[in-house]
């Protein structure tokens, strides 16, 4: 379809999300024509991107994918971030979630009640009550 006619960043994303939600393998080879055809994606885009990736347990893909968008300029916001957090603490990688919620605080992107569940039931889950703790009181 992209190479017979016009295409706008309107119709890759609804067949993006259509991909990203059935087949993650699909959604990636996509995003790799929309930045081709130097088409500027929405962060939603990468947002459904990131949260397929994430539930295919594609983690250091998605991983990627987020710090490329933040060297681009990107302005994440609360659902990217919470989505990296969520699969980061479901990986029991709490160091990498903590640290991604400083870094989320650091760019201007304030944490919402998911966001925070999340790092705390992690934690609890870990037995790190005294920084579960620690969040819940910031």
């Amino acid at each position: 379809m992209h190479d017979r006619c016009l295409v706008d960043k309107i119709t890759y994303n609804s067949w993006y999300v259509l991909y990203a939600k059935t087949i993650i393998d699909k959604a990636i080879e996509l995003v790799k024509i929309i930045i081709k055809k130097i088409i500027q994606p929405y962060i939603c885009t990468y947002n459904i991107l990131l949260d397929g990736m994430c539930k295919a347990e594609k983690l250091k893909n998605a991983q990627e994918i987020f710090q490329t968008l933040l060297i681009k300029g990107y302005h994440s916001d609360v659902y990217t971030y919470t989505t990296m957090i969520n699969r980061l603490c479901k990986e029991s990688l709490l160091d990498d979630a903590l640290s991604l919620l400083s870094q989320m605080e650091d760019n201007g992107c304030m944490a919402n009640a998911v966001t925070f569940k999340i790092i705390i039931s992690a934690l609890f889950e870990n037995n790190e009550t005294d920084e579960a703790r620690n969040i819940f009181l910031k």
